[in-house]
């Protein structure tokens, strides 16, 4: 017997967000989505194409997106969420973003033009040198030494759920109805009067599990307790680095202290994590990719 409670899914755990944003039947919510946090980007159209891409040489490692589409009119998108702070993650964005640069080169005689292409994340953390920064949605481009945008084909974006802490009353912008959707929606009962528009209505009919086949309930509670899962796990770490972290204060420095046992704690995250997901048959990549740990490491689990 299904042990779920909540009317909706929950479009943080791999299950609701590919169900939401990952298949053909509702890439309007996609669309909708991506045209409201990318600047002066209109997407008309656009197809999914493998989430695996392999590097152009034997020694390259393989990259796995969340989703991958291309525009009707050429341009990239990487679309992923991330539950989990890493090591290196802003080196791994720019490491996935060359991806479909690559595959763009051409065999016969080229002129190297290149179509734009877009890196989102959706991150359910804060970047600790933006922990005091009250921006939570982050435009990252290629610029010079005057800030002037040297190449405008190359996008990064960043959106720190935690940060938004809006009610429902308090919605008056597209942006912020979809952040309040991504972080509220399992939460929910019924569609709040604030989210009116057509795309919200297709949304939480598509969200509803009620509506579920078995199978894809089977999958949801799957995905659903491994997210619950790494979560427990995260808000575990983070305590003992605390503690470890006042502990070790008395020798070194209050201060000092925590910071070693908050890494502590997030070491011990990571290995947990990858447990987990070793346990439930994930490929070595993708615990790389949701841990940072190496394939020495994961593989000595």
């Amino acid at each position: 017997m299904s042990g779920l409670t909540e009317k909706y899914i929950n479009p943080l755990t791999d299950f609701g967000f590919k169900k939401l944003f990952g298949s053909e039947p509702n890439k309007a919510l996609l669309i909708d989505f991506l045209n409201e946090i990318l600047p002066d980007k209109k997407i008309k159209d656009l197809s999914y194409t493998s989430t695996e891409n392999l590097g152009i040489t034997e020694v390259d490692r393989k990259a796995i997106f969340d989703l991958y589409c291309i525009g009707d009119d050429g341009d990239r998108f990487i679309v992923e969420m991330q539950k989990a702070k890493q090591n290196f993650f802003k080196d791994r964005s720019v490491f996935y973003a060359s991806f479909p640069i690559q595959e763009q080169a051409r065999k016969t005689p080229w002129d190297y033009k290149l179509q734009p292409v877009y890196s989102v994340g959706i991150l359910d953390f804060i970047f600790d040198d933006h922990k005091d920064d009250k921006e939570l949605l982050h435009i990252v481009q290629l610029k010079n030494q005057r800030v002037e945008v040297f190449y405008k084909k190359l996008m990064f974006v960043y959106l720190e759920l935690r940060k938004f802490k809006k009610e429902a009353h308090e919605l008056t912008t597209k942006f912020d109805k979809w952040l309040y959707v991504l972080r509220h929606l399992s939460d929910l009962d019924k569609r709040p009067p604030a989210l009116k528009e057509r795309v919200f209505k297709k949304l939480f009919e598509v969200a509803e599990i009620a509506k579920f086949s078995p199978k894809e309930r089977d999958a949801y509670e799957s995905s659903l307790k491994y997210f619950r899962d790494m979560q427990n796990v995260i808000d575990t770490a983070r305590e003992e680095g605390e503690e470890v972290g006042f502990a070790d204060g008395r020798e070194m420095g209050r201060a000092e202290g925590r910071a070693e046992g908050q890494e502590v704690g997030r070491k011990n995250m990571k290995i947990e994590m990858a447990k987990e997901m070793k346990a439930a048959n994930e490929s070595i990549e993708k615990i790389k990719k949701y841990t940072g740990l190496s394939s020495a490491e994961i593989k000595e689990l």
